[in-house]
Order: structure tokens, then sequence, then C-alpha cells
């Protein structure tokens, strides 16, 4: 059994390549399954693996159906980023959801079912798997209703348990008119947690009132950092979790929140307040250097998060709790919404590459391997 897989070439000549390659299906053993993938969506994290450091704006593209192809170089100053990947075809998708073709003999029970999967490779017509890397859908559910069911949706459920984890009882976060945007927002709104939404426009700003937001800012708008402070001194936020990345907005956000902190206290201190302020940047929008002014005194963290590490962390019996809450509210809390859905071929045309790659917000991709 043979199926068409996506795959992501450095080669040494400095160019990057994208094409189908035809490759063998393993056979399941006992307990695993074999997949149809159906519906597996383009995630910035995805992008990132497709297309690296290559300058797609430069990209060549050739063929058609099973023979497309992409040709796109990688710029002289950044091949070093690339060099581990020389010589190496990869494939790519994070995430997906199919029907269940194989099974093996601990796990008829999934024969036949809709299940989503996380474990890489999915932007293949078929994909074997453990079934302990699946999520039996509910009945009634579609594979494109279950396609997204972890990387979005378990992200933003770890950035609320990490934060009361960590002590916190608000968040903020950036880039919140997005599809994970809108389930923390939904999230939060299901369990009683005050969220300061960052925006870059009206529009987006508007997605977020329409579905319950109390607090939405806007970093176009002169008055932002007033906006943001107001905010932060209603919900008390001490945590924020970052899209972007680059620039000055995750410090603006610890600005912020120090002088939230410091206009609830008593007396002055000249190190500022003691209230513990925390930043995570888990996206790359802006690839740029991340730009601090230390105006938020001397209690205060930035760091990286990561669903994966956030997972292990928290260990095999809580992840499942988590991953049970997004099947049970799939078509609610969790529910996801695609542009366009395109073919494995199609997902390699100039017309979609451009789109996906934009990364902007409300334009989301899925592919559906068996088109």
């Amino acid at each position: 059994m043979e199926g068409l897989q996506l795959r992501t070439l450095y080669k040494d000549s400095g160019e990057l390549e994208l094409s189908l390659a035809r490759v063998p299906v393993a056979e399941p053993g006992p307990d695993e399954v074999v997949i149809r993938i159906e519906a597996t969506p383009i995630n910035p994290s995805d992008i990132g693996l497709l297309f690296g450091a290559a300058d797609m704006k430069a990209a060549k593209f050739s063929g058609s159906g099973a023979d497309v192809k992409i040709v796109a170089p990688v710029p002289e100053a950044l091949r070093r980023a690339m060099a581990l990947r020389v010589g190496q075809s990869l494939p790519a998708g994070n995430e997906g959801a199919g029907t269940v073709i194989k099974a093996g003999a601990n796990v008829q029970n999934l024969m036949g079912k809709t299940v989503a999967a996380i474990g890489g490779a999915m932007y293949a017509q078929y994909r074997t798997l453990k079934a302990s890397d699946c999520l039996l859908l509910h009945p009634g559910t579609t594979a494109e209703e279950g396609a997204s069911c972890f990387v979005n949706p378990l992200t933003a459920l770890g950035m609320t348990e990490t934060m009361r984890r960590e002590g916190h009882s608000a968040l903020v976060h950036t880039a919140a008119a997005s599809n994970l945007g809108q389930m923390l927002q939904k999230i939060c709104l299901k369990d009683g947690i005050p969220l300061v939404n960052i925006v870059r426009n009206d529009a987006q700003a508007k997605i977020l009132r329409e579905i319950g937001a109390a607090h939405v800012v806007n970093t176009s708008k002169p008055s932002f950092m007033e906006d943001l402070i107001a905010a932060l001194v209603d919900t008390g936020a001490t945590i924020g979790f970052d899209a972007v990345g680059g620039g000055k907005l995750a410090g603006q956000i610890l600005t912020a929140m120090e002088v939230a902190a410091v206009r609830k206290m008593a007396g002055f201190s000249r190190y500022g307040s003691t209230t513990y302020k925390q930043v995570y940047i888990y996206g790359g929008l802006d690839t740029g250097p991340t730009e601090l002014n230390r105006a938020f005194g001397m209690s205060w963290g930035l760091g990286g998060w990561l669903l994966t590490p956030f997972l292990m962390k928290i260990g095999p019996a809580e992840t499942e709790k988590l991953r049970q809450r997004v099947a049970d509210e799939i078509k609610t809390t969790f529910a996801s919404h695609y542009t366009k859905t395109v073919s494995l071929a199609e997902a390699l045309g100039a017309e979609a590459v451009a789109a996906y790659n934009r990364r902007a917000t409300g334009e989301k991709y899925l592919i559906n391997p068996s088109l």
C-alpha cells in the first residue's frame, strides 16, 4: 500500500525543494492504526518546517498533480541556520483527522471510526500511528471539525493551566483574534478567567467582542498603552502569552503590568512593585529581535513556552483530561474556521502558498489529502 506525502528538502546548493513523494504505508502493529487523512490544517509551526529560511517570494513553481514542485532559494546569510537539514527530505504536518481503515489486534474498536491524531507527517494520504496518539471523536463529528484538535486547543488550555499552576489569576494574549485566540477567549468565558486581548486593528477587535470579550486593546491606536494599563488594572493580569515575539510588544506588556501594580501600592519603592510579572513568547510572527526597555521593576520574567514540553511536564493523565475536554467541546469552544480547503497538490500552488505564508489572522488553510 502506498500514498502521496508532502516533503520538504534542503539541498547543499542552498535551495529548498517541496514536492510530493509516493511512500509506502506501514502495516499497523498490535496497538497501531492506519488513518486515511481527510483534513489537516496548515499552522504557523507547520509553515516554519515547510519553508525554513527560504525566500518564498523568489520561489519557482512547476508541474501539476502529483508532479508539482516548488524550488526556493535560501539567502546566503541564513544558510547556517539550515545546515543540519542538508540532504534530509522531511515530512510535515503536525496534526489532522480522518478514518481508521486498518487497526491492530488490540485496537480493533477503532476500525472505521473518525479520529484526530498528532504525530507529524500528516500532510499525507495515509498515516500509520499508535492508537495512543489518536483521539476518538464523538459520533457526528467530521474530520474537518476534528482536524485542529491538538495544537491550538491544547495550546489555549495549556495557557490557562500554566496561569493557574504559576499562581496567576488572569492573563494577556497577543494576536488574539486568531483561531487559537478565539478558543482562548471562549475558554476564559466558560472558566471565569479575566482575559486581556491584544489585536492590531478594529476588525480583529470586532471578532472578539462578538464572542463576548470584555477587554480588547488595539496596538494601532495612540491610546494603546493607556488602554492596556486600564485593562490590567481591571483584571489584575500578571501573565501574558505573546505570539509576536519580535519588536517591543512583550516589553510593553511587562511595563503596563508594572504600572498597574504600582497604582495599587501603598507607598513608593525605588525597585518598583513586588508583584511578579511573566510574559511567555510562544510564537514568532515578528522574527526580529525582542526589544526590552526595562521600565518594569525587578520582579519579572521573560521566557519561551511550547506545547510539547508543557504536556511532558504535566504528564499523561493530566494531558488526557485536556484532550477529552477538546473532544467534548469540539463544536463549540474549540471550533476552527478555515479560509479554504485544498488538495496536497493545490497546497503547493502559488496562490495557496502566498495566502497561508502571510500568516494573516482569519486566513487558515486546510489540506484534504484524499482529494
